[in-house]
């Protein structure tokens, strides 16, 4: 089986890369090749014999979907995305990368359908942010998305245009709303969310960090373990029974900052927490308390989908990666 991961040098795509050559096999298929794209290039993976081609390139330009699917790869994961700060700063990119790049792909898989029968699996990654103000306590699986920020609604399309595409039978997609992945590892980035695992990183590595909202702010995590198993499962699923409604929300945890802080207290002690710098951020808050907090997952669960045990697991695990890293 040959893979082609887009998005592949973002922190997510090298972990699944990672994983996929040292399993060897996606599903019940051994893994025979890589095809690595992203707008840098992305690293070549170590310890894999098969056939690998990395390249760079932004998917929005014409001819790069075409290009990325030269070997015909039987899975195809779609990791690339403007995420969610950068996609409500500059509204242009975000449209250009989230909605123009999906569909182009997703046009380029169906030319060579229509030309060759080829029909990949589409693993899709989408977010929490297609749903929007008001929202209950708890969302269920028939919740009807309502985004209120352009990155949502940018995701919210491309859930669609998946939906949509399998339903003609051009792919055969599955989509992912994945929950906020903590504690992302590395260097901050522009995503609204970026703060929940900057509470937690920098205090562990004895650096100071801003919170830009209020302690009793509640959300929904997953460990960048536990989303890169929610790809790796979709892609050997069975989608027969999924009808026309092609995206799930992924399991997860659902805890308040606070509780993030009392886990760090507890894994790091109180002089992790004193770097905590409370500085109040009414855009991040603006976009943040559009988001819902806790999810019904029956649906990803009766399919075999399995969240992180709990956030001290997920802090735990961030711990013991930094320190074989």
């Amino acid at each position: 089986m040959h893979v082609l991961i887009l998005g592949a040098a973002g922190m997510i795509g090298r972990r699944l890369t990672a994983e996929l050559v040292a399993a060897g096999r996606v599903g019940n298929d051994p893994l025979t090749g890589l095809t690595l794209v992203d707008v840098v290039p992305p690293e070549r993976p170590r310890g894999f014999d098969g056939a690998v081609r990395v390249e760079a390139a932004d998917l929005s330009r014409p001819g790069a979907a075409a290009a990325a699917l030269t070997e015909r790869p039987g899975i195809v994961f779609h990791l690339a995305a403007v995420v969610s700060g950068e996609a409500e700063a500059d509204m242009d990119l975000g449209y250009r990368v989230n909605l123009d790049g999906t569909r182009l792909l997703f046009e380029a898989i169906r030319t060579l359908s229509e030309s060759e029968g080829y029909r990949p699996r589409v693993v899709f990654t989408s977010s929490l942010a297609v749903f929007g103000q008001p929202l209950p306590p708890v969302i269920g699986d028939d919740f009807i998305p309502a985004p209120a920020s352009s990155y949502g609604v940018q995701k919210a399309m491309g859930e669609l245009l998946l939906a949509d595409y399998s339903r003609r039978g051009f792919l055969d997609g599955i989509g992912l709303r994945l929950p906020t992945i903590c504690v992302r590892p590395g260097k901050p980035n522009k995503a609204a969310s970026g703060f929940f695992s900057g509470i937690l990183r920098e205090p562990l590595a004895g650096l100071p960090a801003v919170l830009p909202v209020p302690d009793t702010v509640r959300h929904w995590f997953a460990s960048p373990g536990a989303a890169t198993g929610f790809l790796l499962h979709a892609a050997g699923l069975d989608l027969s029974d999924l009808g026309t409604r092609r995206t799930l929300t992924m399991p997860g945890i659902s805890v308040t900052v606070a509780e993030e802080i009392e886990a760090l207290r507890r894994a790091a002690g109180e002089s992790a927490v004193a770097l905590i710098r409370r500085e109040p951020n009414p855009v991040i808050m603006r976009i943040i308390e559009t988001w819902p907090e806790a999810f019904d997952t029956r649906a990803a669960n009766a399919l075999g989908f399995v969240a992180d045990a709990s956030f001290d697991a997920i802090l735990a695990r961030h711990i013991a990666e930094s320190q074989r890293s």
